[in-house]
């Protein structure tokens, strides 16, 4: 392994200290100690403590459709995603629940949903499909709509964000990582701190770097973990391994309380038990709300924190952190471990940073 810093000077025990034990932070974590590294992961409020405590927990795909760095890379990161988490489950013992199941959701236009499925085709390899297909081959776990019909993909995936954090964890602790709520920092620090490192940044950028969003969802007491997910009004309900389903989010850029579950969350629920008539007079087990950050290139946000040597940054997972850790994980290796710099520019901290200081 080449390295890009000097790890081994002044008695150093650890090479990479990963602030935060969100989903970025445990996969860079997780990454890093593949090549070797010894790492530590510090996190005050503990595992999965912000967003990727959640309940969604979908990996769904951008359309296919248009294709940029984004979507090829998100492609790759759902490719990658069943070896990730089946050696993160067998290395720990924890089941993360990850399972591609597939996803529909009713038809708009036919004939755009029909050349998306053509350009599948050729952007996912012929390895998956997005196919029109009739609802009632999904019945009764399926949306209401007006033709009869559904977008099929055989893409999408699901974990469960909190049993997925916990797994990490674990199998990081099986192969000698601590995961402590305090500690010193050495080697390379970085700093997958979510909205806490955006705000960090705004401060130390004197500009808008990116932003909280309010995110709310539920979990149903509905057991239907074999059936795909279903994305319909812009909601995504995902079947859980565990005999669960969880439903969101909202995107509230506004808000009084980040942490209380109100309104929103209540809009959701009405406008999801009017779509899915299967969820009617279900159980509600739990509500959540939570931040998520948004970077304000609208991707994640990746690489050396500026003017800070050997501090760097991983942020701005929001609504698809899980989906792309994988890839984020090893991108972020490259460049703390190796020196090679594999982020595409539209990921870059300077893609978030007002043109004038970038």
């Amino acid at each position: 392994m080449k390295a890009a810093h000097d790890f081994g000077k002044w008695g150093a025990m650890v090479d990479v200290t990963i602030r935060g034990a969100g989903i970025f932070g445990l996969s860079i974590a997780w990454a890093c100690v593949a090549r070797g590294a010894r790492v530590r992961v510090i996190d005050p409020g503990g595992v999965g403590a912000g967003a990727s405590g959640g309940l969604v927990g979908a990996l769904a795909p951008h359309t296919p459709e248009r294709w940029n760095d984004k979507k090829a890379l998100q492609f790759e990161s759902l490719e990658r995603a069943e070896m990730f988490w089946a050696e993160v489950r067998e290395t720990g013992g924890h089941d993360p629940h990850y399972a591609r199941t597939g996803r529909i959701q009713p038809v708009g236009a036919l004939d755009l949903a029909t050349e998306r499925g053509r350009n599948a085709e050729e952007l996912w390899q012929g390895r998956y499909d997005w196919r029109v297909v009739p609802v009632e081959n999904f019945a009764p776990f399926a949306p209401l709509t007006t033709s009869g019909l559904v977008i099929h993909d055989t893409l999408t995936a699901r974990v469960h964000p909190r049993k997925a954090t916990q797994a990490l964890a674990a199998a990081l602790r099986a192969r000698g990582v601590e995961v402590v709520p305090d500690g010193r920092e050495e080697g390379a620090v970085i700093h997958a701190t979510g909205v806490a490192g955006l705000e960090a940044l705004n401060t130390d950028q004197e500009a808008r770097v990116g932003t909280p969003v309010k995110g709310q969802a539920a979990l149903l007491e509905f057991d239907a973990r074999d059936a795909p997910q279903i994305f319909v009004d812009g909601l995504h309900v995902v079947p859980h391994g565990d005999g669960t389903t969880a439903i969101g989010s909202t995107t509230e850029i506004e808000f009084t309380d980040p942490a209380r579950c109100d309104g929103g969350l209540d809009d959701i629920l009405g406008r999801i038990i009017r779509l899915v008539p299967a969820l009617r007079d279900i159980t509600v087990l739990e509500r959540w709300a939570g931040l998520r950050p948004r970077a304000r290139s609208r991707a994640p946000m990746l690489g050396g924190w500026p003017d800070r040597p050997g501090q760097f940054i991983a942020n701005g997972g929001f609504k698809i952190g899980f989906g792309m850790a994988p890839v984020v994980a090893e991108m972020m290796a490259d460049l703390v471990l190796e020196g090679r710099d594999t982020i595409p520019e539209t990921f870059r901290v300077a893609a978030s940073l007002p043109k004038s200081r970038r």
